[in-house]
């Protein structure tokens, strides 16, 4: 079903919003991340930080518990000690909202919905096939990602495409399908490009100009833009002068039908998409004056 010509997505039974595209706010439980150098690893931190951003306007919580990079060794034991106490708080403090879990392991999946997350966000591309069923057996929603085969935790390495686009989109059609398939919700299925993983800048760029091929797909895009290396690599900047290269990147995804924004910084994220939102007539000015009062 679609509504205010966006395709409805549900998580869980939960119909989220099609005024403008959702944002997925990331709440990082980890000591090491790249962007807040574990400044929400603690819960008290944590948790401040979700109800800032639920204030903001986000739709939906990430939560993620093992840093996406190369770093420490995070065990499974580990990752569930962060991520699935902590769900089951979010989930009893905001019982309406989305809540997503960052994780490739089929075990923290397990843990987390069992808990009440929604869904599960597999940025290393099916690196466990046992995730997919977890989705499937609790009727979770799933993010299918596109990594080229990387290993979770690795950085690229000189890697090559004959048409990154192209690649794309037929690895995370397929997974898509073979998820509908096996039983995961169609209407919770995203599907995610998956900027600077497995790809170098030049890969994140093309994606990110042609976006419209992925989003022609008919299924929900998600994006994951927020202060990352193609954008400081673009502009020559450090991680915390990428906010305004970031929100143009936003602009851009947004105009071209991306669904879904996982994002750092909500509030200048939110406001970015109401614009853009506006502009394409999909929703009313908060208010018109000029010109007629």
């Amino acid at each position: 079903m679609e509504r205010g010509g966006q395709r409805e997505i549900r998580f869980r039974g939960r119909t989220m919003r099609t005024d403008r595209p959702l944002v997925m706010a990331i709440i990082n439980r980890t000591p090491d991340s790249f962007y807040d150098r574990g400044s929400t690893y603690g819960t008290a931190e944590a948790l401040a930080a979700v109800e800032t951003a639920v204030a903001e306007g986000a739709d939906i919580i990430d939560i993620g518990g093992v840093k996406a990079g190369p770093g420490a060794t995070v065990d499974v034991t580990e990752e569930i000690r962060r991520v699935v106490p902590f769900v089951a708080e979010v989930r009893q403090r905001f019982p309406g909202l989305a809540i997503s879990v960052d994780t490739w392991r089929h075990e923290v999946g397990r843990s987390a919905v069992a808990e009440g997350a929604d869904l599960l966000n597999d940025t290393w591309a099916g690196a466990d096939p046992r995730l997919a069923e977890v989705a499937a057996e609790f009727g979770a929603g799933y993010v299918c990602s596109h990594t080229g085969g990387a290993t979770p935790r690795t950085r690229p390495h000189r890697v090559a495409y004959d048409d990154i686009v192209a690649d794309v989109i037929a690895e995370v059609t397929r997974r898509a399908e073979a998820l509908a398939a096996l039983g995961v919700p169609r209407d919770g299925i995203l599907i995610d490009p998956t900027h600077d993983f497995g790809k170098n800048t030049w890969h994140s760029l093309e994606l990110t100009r042609r976006l419209d091929q992925l989003t022609a797909t008919g299924w929900p895009v998600l994006v994951a833009l927020s202060n990352k290396d193609f954008v400081g690599e673009s502009l020559g900047a450090d991680v915390r002068d990428r906010l305004v290269g970031t929100l143009a990147a936003t602009a851009i995804c947004a105009w071209q039908g991306a669904a879904v924004f996982r994002a750092h910084n909500v509030a200048e994220t939110c406001q970015t998409l109401d614009m853009v939102a506006v502009i394409l007539g999909q929703r009313a000015p908060a208010k018109v004056l000029r010109g007629f009062a």
